[in-house]
């Protein structure tokens, strides 16, 4: 049967986030920002309810709490994870994290810390903190709500913060079967490391993006998957979930517009 609901960009976005935990099975799966911790919760209450949450203090919840304000939410503990079990995950690889670098290069290396010339940045952020040792570590997905070349930058990133396939900076020693960058997900896009030697593809558009546009706004050269599609829509379902994580409507102020044409869609039940 097909529906016609609405969807905003950042519901699109969750259900995209989503999938990137699709089939992780009992892992810690860590949202950065209320895009991705949305994307990671709706993937635990629904295909992958597997995974293990925080209440972003120290227990674990067997039902993802809601952003903001709680009220009167009552959440549904199941554990003890402390600062130092978290880490236990991270060093194990029992964790995978959606992060939002700054910026991104081709080979997925990543950067929190600095724009421009290390000596002398033009912008300096708050350094690398844990990425170095997460990125090597865990999977990683990677969120992006602008699409542009300044996040998708031409040769290297300014700063490595975050590592990624390129084969210069890893030396025979170091181990690499625990690091993955999973999906890239963006306002224009959602995107993979599955093309030759890592290489970045397009798996899916948003709707009425074209793959010429999120070229034009990429500083390097992307490849297309081969089924590439359009990103799927939210379901009724998805939605209704998503109101129930995020009550105060925190989604719609982490992206700043909406491209033409993408609230009202069909959603195929």
């Amino acid at each position: 049967m097909t529906t016609h609901c609405e969807f905003t960009l950042a519901e699109l976005m969750i259900v995209a986030a989503s999938e990137a935990f699709r089939g992780d099975g009992e892992i810690l799966a860590s949202g950065l920002g209320i895009i991705p911790r949305l994307g990671a919760s709706l993937a635990k209450m629904t295909h992958t309810p597997e995974l293990m949450m925080t209440d972003s203090e120290c227990l674990l919840v067997e039902e993802p709490i809601p952003v903001g304000p709680r009220g009167d939410y009552e959440p549904k503990y199941s554990g003890y994870m402390s600062f130092e079990r978290v880490f236990e995950c991270v060093w194990g690889g029992k964790r995978h994290a959606m992060i939002g670098p700054t910026q991104i290069d081709r080979f997925g290396q990543t950067n929190l810390s600095i724009v421009g010339d290390y000596d002398k940045p033009k912008v300096a952020m708050l350094g690398v903190r844990g990425l170095p040792g997460n990125s090597i570590n865990h999977i990683n997905s990677l969120f992006v709500p602008n699409h542009n070349t300044r996040a998708f930058v031409a040769g290297e990133v300014d700063m490595v913060s975050g590592v990624g396939y390129n084969p210069a900076r890893w030396s025979e020693h170091m181990r690499q079967d625990l690091m993955e960058i999973r999906h890239i997900v963006t306002n224009l896009c959602v995107m993979d490391f599955e093309g030759p030697d890592h290489a970045i593809r397009v798996r899916s558009l948003h709707p009425g993006v074209t793959f010429e546009e999120v070229q034009a706004n990429t500083g390097f050269e992307l490849l297309k998957a081969p089924d590439m599609g359009e990103t799927a829509h939210p379901t009724a379902e998805q939605l209704a979930i998503i109101a129930r994580l995020d009550p105060h409507n925190l989604r719609a102020r982490q992206l700043k517009d909406n491209p033409p044409g993408i609230r009202t869609a069909s959603t195929d039940q």
